[in-house]
Parts: structure tokens; sequence; C-alpha cells
């Protein structure tokens, strides 16, 4: 979808691709949930059938059993669930068969290295890029967002400057091609290893995602920012670095890369590299934000584990020892 990557201009009658949603994870699911509700929207609301793969996620059937009853919350008539974890299984043509007559399809979080290894070039992968192909709304949050590129953020360190070895890049299922994406962007400090990465491919665009924020990508490249963050765009077009000569773990020099950062309402033009006008968001009438629901404690406790998947290994252990140490003044109080 950018200049040297695009696909060949459409024949008369040739399908028409569908939309991509970028989410970079932590999507609010309690009350407005609009990034979801987007998509449900897109998938056909009452007349959708939506197919969850949770194949990133370790949390077994818990991750599917989340956004299945979320998306029924939302209207959608019938949500199946598909989690291969192995690629014998993701090449199962009877499992790929089942995504032949949905109009959603919803990856999940979790490791995306999981992702892209167990289900890339399978007929399970080559089943999700031919439905989008075919008009398909294909979505992803945290690692499913990273996966949907061609090239992908294998794993790598936190941190503002770009370094050498920071991370590494592998292939991701190609539902966007010249783009890398990474999520949980501004949450986890992540612009270090998206400049080191465009530095070392500077035909890429960096793409970095917050946290309850998607890009939601059209057929004709044009992105729309949703949610409550911002999407960070990296145009490295007129990129100047010394990538090629850092030695180890050493910082690199980048130089003329653009940067643009995007909050819900803006579009950019993925084709075309450029901004374009605002879009103004629509707040909810107060009768129908009375309308939405708490979740119940069960979903709640989901949306918990769900979230910390995929976080940086230091953050959870920092995470459980505060909890242990509350656990204990409160014990020591009583």
């Amino acid at each position: 979808m950018l200049p040297g990557t695009m696909a060949q201009p459409s024949r008369p009658g040739a399908a028409r691709p569908g939309h991509l949603l970028i989410i970079g994870g932590a999507e609010e699911k309690l009350r407005q949930r609009q990034i979801l509700s987007r998509f449900a929207s897109l998938a056909g609301g009452s007349e959708g059938r939506v197919a969850v793969v949770s194949t990133a996620s370790s949390l077994a059937d818990e991750a599917t059993d989340l956004y299945r009853s979320l998306f029924m919350q939302l209207g959608i008539r019938e949500v199946i669930g598909l989690r291969p974890i192995t690629r014998e299984e993701a090449n199962d043509p009877a499992l790929a068969a089942q995504l032949r007559e949905v109009t959603g399809i919803f990856m999940t979080g979790g490791n995306q290295l999981r992702l892209s290894s167990v289900i890339g070039g399978t007929a399970l992968g080559r089943m999700i890029v031919d439905r989008h192909r075919h008009g398909v709304i294909v979505a992803g949050t945290s690692a499913g967002a990273s996966a949907i590129s061609s090239h992908m953020v294998a794993f790598g360190t936190s941190g503002t400057t770009p370094k050498q070895r920071m991370t590494q890049m592998s292939a991701g299922l190609g539902l966007l091609p010249g783009v890398i994406i990474d999520q949980h962007f501004e949450q986890r400090n992540r612009i270090g290893r998206l400049l080191a990465l465009i530095a070392q491919s500077p035909a890429l665009l960096g793409m970095g995602v917050d946290e309850d924020t998607a890009a939601l990508v059209s057929p004709s490249g044009l992105l729309e920012v949703i949610g409550r963050g911002s999407v960070t765009i990296l145009d490295p077009a007129r990129l100047e670095t010394d990538a090629y000569e850092a030695k180890r773990h050493r910082p690199i020099m980048i130089s003329g890369v653009v940067l643009h950062s995007l909050p819900a309402g803006y579009r950019f033009d993925l084709r075309k590299r450029r901004l374009l006008t605002q879009l103004r968001a629509v707040p909810l009438t107060d009768r129908e934000e009375a309308k939405l629901v708490a979740a119940s404690a069960q979903t709640r406790r989901l949306i918990r584990r769900v979230a910390a998947e995929g976080a940086d290994d230091t953050a959870v252990e920092r995470a459980r020892k505060r909890a242990l140490r509350a656990h204990r003044d409160e014990e020591a109080s009583e």
C-alpha cells in the first residue's frame, strides 16, 4: 500500500480488499468500547460472523471467550474461535475453510512470534490473506497488530535512543506491505527500537500505536486514528544514518526522519505519505452512554489477564512485587 510495494491496479470486477484495524493493545472493553464497536460495525453488525484467532495468546480459550462475549454484546450474531497451536493444525484445510463465510477476523494479543511462526505460510495464514483481499475486515490487537504487516517486530528492548541490535525483525502475515508496526508504543517507550528498524530498512514506514488506540486503514490506503492515544508515523524517505557502521549495541545516528504524531480524528495517506484533514468525533449522548452496562466480574478478570499478556518481563515482575508488598502491608495493619 506504499510506493514501490503496491499491488497492481484492480481490474474491472476484481475483488476489493477489506479494512485493516491495527490496535495498540489494551483497548477499552467495558464502557464505550469505541474501537471494538467500530470493528463490529465494519464486520456487518447483526449480520456479521466473526472469527477470533487466539494463537498468539497463552491463555488457552480464555482470550477467545472474552472476545466472543464482547462481540456478541456488540451485536455480532455469530463468533467462532480458532486457535491452532502447531503448523500441522494451521495447515488443516477444514480449519482454514471455517473462514470462508466470515465477515471479520480478529487476532488477539500475546506473542506475535508465536502467531507468525504457527500460521504464517499455512493454509490458515493464506486464507486470512485471501479473505481480506475479498473484502473481509481483519483486526489485530497488540501481538495481532504487529503480525498484520509484511515485516514484523519479533522482539526487542525498550528505550528512547535507537541502538544497534536492540530489536529483531521477522516476517509477518503480509496484509499491509511496506509498513512495520509496533504496539503499546508510548506506554512501553518503543520509539527507539522503531527508529532503529527503519534506519536499517528505510524502505519501510514505521507505525507505532498507543494502547486503547487504533489505526483504521481503508482499502485505498487512508489511515484514520481512533481511540484515546496517538498513532506515530515515522517516514524515513530522507533518512541519513550510520546504522551500517554501528557495532554491537552502540547508539545509531539517525537524521531526517519525518515524524507524525496523530491523535484521534486525524487521517494520513499511506500511499502519498501526507497528512489529511481532521475528522471531528461525534460524542455519545447521555442516553446512549447510559445504555452501556458494566461487564461482569468474570469479564473484568479476563480483561486484566489478557491485557497483561505480552508485557515486558521486568514490568510484570515489578507489578507482582508491588502487589505482594501491598498484601503484606494490609496484613500487618490488621
